[in-house]
């Protein structure tokens, strides 16, 4: 059988970018982004870009920015040359024979594959994915500095510049008491002005839960993602019964798969699903875990890995071809580092990602700037990220 778009070469690098401030999150903090971006050539010369990134290493799961490469080096890349660059779901299907797991290394090929074939065809990545049914999503932004004063400065001027009215706060480092405190501060400083969520980031157990987000959420808080570990199930349940009518609970960790997504539905367990394409495996089957969610009646949010605009336009691109019972999203990775690697970013209208078009991906890499954050680049070695845990001796 002739393979009519044959992929050629796929190469991965690993990038290193500081961000604008240090952004803390429950299990640590990180003041830099290391992103994998793949680039994959098809034998007509077409060629595409993806990205995987994570948060703080391997801090947010099993995988890592030198663990993403090592798999698309060794087992993926060499698993797909050769093969058929249209048949998406086929590359798919040989990349899980030859890989077990490692969903945000084979997320990043996957999309600089569909970016690669879009652009053949001169067509946006999402006419691939069903069509845009969405324009432009609310974007959310995280106050994640830990510091009450510094949260509000810096929101107060998100909202004059009309960039985000969704403010995401991170918490589960501190005490409980603690975060409630801080949280009940920025609702006060925000009453009336803005939407406010929080993001435990598993921290928390089940009483913990049920004992401090009541306070949460007549203090203003609307939205609560992962507030308990990513197995606890249980928990989530009881607090999505118990709490749901006041404020949505919404999953992250624990909804990775489409069988984890049919899991939750039927446990009636979350009312909304945070996506993210790297934890879903691709563009594909971010699909798949949104068509449970839509088929359920439990809502979605477009998260984020902190990517650079290449995974964050990718993400905007599959996002747009959702239903619209969702609770925007939060693809402001590029605004949070110092510099970016395309030529123009999405742009922000009067509060609202638009959402981008074609070809591919809709974004323009530029090169020069891949070249100065590349880590393989001479003089610069891969460094160890502190997240401020202590080691015992």
């Amino acid at each position: 059988m002739t393979v009519s778009h044959p992929i050629e070469r796929i190469e991965a690098r690993i990038l290193d970018i500081p961000t604008i401030r240090p952004h803390k999150l429950s299990f640590g903090a990180i003041s830099r982004q290391s992103p994998v971006i793949v680039q994959l050539w098809l034998a007509n010369g077409a060629t595409g870009f993806g990205e995987a990134a994570t948060i703080g290493g391997p801090s947010w799961n099993e995988e890592s920015p030198e663990s993403i490469k090592h798999a698309i080096d060794n087992y993926l890349a060499p698993a797909l040359i050769g093969q058929d660059g249209s048949a998406f779901g086929s590359a798919l299907a040989r990349m899980d024979a030859f890989c077990k797991g490692n969903h945000f290394a084979k997320s990043a090929v996957e999309i600089a594959l569909i970016d690669a074939y879009s652009r053949t065809l001169g067509l946006p990545a999402y006419q691939l994915l069903g069509g845009k049914r969405i324009k432009s999503l609310p974007l959310a932004w995280t106050l994640a500095s830990g510091d009450v004063n510094k949260d509000l400065e810096e929101a107060q001027l998100r909202l004059e510049q009309k960039r985000h009215r969704i403010f995401k706060m991170k918490i589960g480092a501190r005490s409980p008491e603690q975060d409630v405190a801080h949280v009940s501060q920025i609702a006060r400083g925000l009453q009336g002005k803005a939407t406010l969520t929080v993001d435990v980031n598993q921290a928390w157990d089940g009483s913990t839960a049920r004992r401090f987000l009541p306070q949460m959420i007549d203090a203003g808080v609307t939205l609560i993602e992962q507030p308990v570990a990513k197995w606890n199930v249980e928990a989530l349940k009881t607090l999505s019964a118990t709490l749901g009518d006041r404020a949505s609970i919404m999953a992250d960790e624990t909804v990775c798969s489409p069988q984890d997504a049919m899991m939750l539905a039927r446990g009636q367990a979350s009312q909304v699903f945070s996506l993210k394409v790297a934890k879903h495996g691709g563009l594909l089957r971010t699909r798949e875990v949104a068509a449970v969610a839509e088929a359920a009646d439990i809502a979605w949010y477009g998260g984020t890995m902190l990517e650079t605009s290449v995974g964050s336009a990718a993400s905007a691109h599959v996002f747009s071809t959702l239903g619209n019972k969702h609770h925007g999203c939060e693809l402001f990775g590029p605004q949070l580092l110092v510099d970016d690697i395309v030529t123009e970013l999405m742009p922000i209208v009067d509060f609202e990602l638009q959402l981008p078009d074609g070809p591919g991906i809709g974004v323009e890499i530029d090169l020069a700037k891949l070249e100065r954050f590349d880590r393989a680049r001479a003089g610069l070695t891969a460094s160890h990220i502190d997240l401020g845990h202590k080691l015992a001796a």
